[in-house]
This record gives structure tokens, C-alpha cells and sequence, in this order.
């Protein structure tokens, strides 16, 4: 008979099912060509997923990765497609944090699933890279900021 502490136990290996998942519905996606922009921004979220710590999702508009403009329009449209999709699988993560913070192990994936939620709504262009880089890029816009502000 399985007790309330032995499920509990089981939550925190939620994040790794999710990864998984997360990056097995974005190689599904690729393959399909049509829905390649989706799949391959959630292949890089499963891979933030797997190895979250250390590491942030930003778009590559932010990178400054230079991108073909069909590409761009083509991703747009596939994106409006998505979105409805995108929303029930945030929904999906929002009560996966809740079922995280239950136990104290699972309050630091909770936290990682919770800060990546804009993710599962947009995963288009988006690129998992070190948490320096966007730090950096943080830093960047502010200094811009600052200077916008003093002249």
C-alpha cells in the first residue's frame, strides 16, 4: 500500500518526465516539417530542461542571430497556430509547480518550470544558453536604459 510519503517522493522526477516529453514533442514537430519552428524552440527547451541550472532561455532576436525573413513570417504564423496548444501546456506546468513545491526536493525544479512558463507559450526563437549570457544581455539592455535616460 503506498502512503502519502512514497508518492510525494515520486513528484520531483516530474521535471525529468516533462523534459523528456518536452523534447520528444519537439522532435515530433521538427520532423513534421510544417511545425518545425515550434519543435525546434521546444527541443531547446527540453534541453533547458535536463540541465537547467546554469543555463536561461532567451530569444535569439536578443542574440542577435541574423534569420532568413520567411523564415521569420513563417514562424509568426506557425506561432499564432500554436499558441492555443502552448496555453494548455502552460497550464500543465503551472500545476506541475504546484505539485513541486509539495516537497522540499521539488521546490528547485518547481522554480526552474515556473520561470521558464513564457517558454511553453512562445518557444519560437528561442535558444537555451549559460545563465552568463543573459545576465549579460540583462546588463546590456540596462546600460542602454540608463544611457536612453541621462543623454
Amino acid at each position: 500500500m503506498k502512503t502519502l510519503g512514497n508518492i510525494l517522493w515520486h513528484v520531483p522526477f516530474l521535471g525529468f518526465i516533462s523534459a523528456i516529453l518536452v523534447y520528444l514533442f519537439g522532435l515530433l514537430l521538427t520532423i513534421t516539417v510544417v511545425a518545425a519552428p515550434v519543435g525546434l524552440g521546444l527541443m531547446e527547451y527540453g534541453k533547458f530542461l535536463f540541465w537547467p541550472f546554469g543555463k536561461a532561455m532567451v530569444s535569439k532576436s536578443d542574440l542577435n542571430v541574423e534569420q532568413n525573413k520567411a523564415w521569420k513570417i513563417y514562424s509568426t504564423i506557425v506561432m499564432v497556430i500554436y499558441f492555443p496548444f502552448g496555453l494548455f501546456f502552460a497550464i500543465g506546468a503551472v500545476f506541475q509547480v504546484a505539485l513541486l513545491f509539495i516537497t522540499i526536493i521539488g521546490i528547485p525544479a518547481a522554480l526552474v518550470v515556473a520561470k521558464s512558463l513564457g517558454t511553453y507559450l512562445n518557444p519560437v526563437n528561442k535558444k537555451c544558453v549559460h545563465e552568463a549570457v543573459q545576465d549579460e544581455l540583462e546588463r546590456r539592455k540596462a546600460a542602454n536604459e540608463v544611457a536612453k535616460h541621462l543623454g
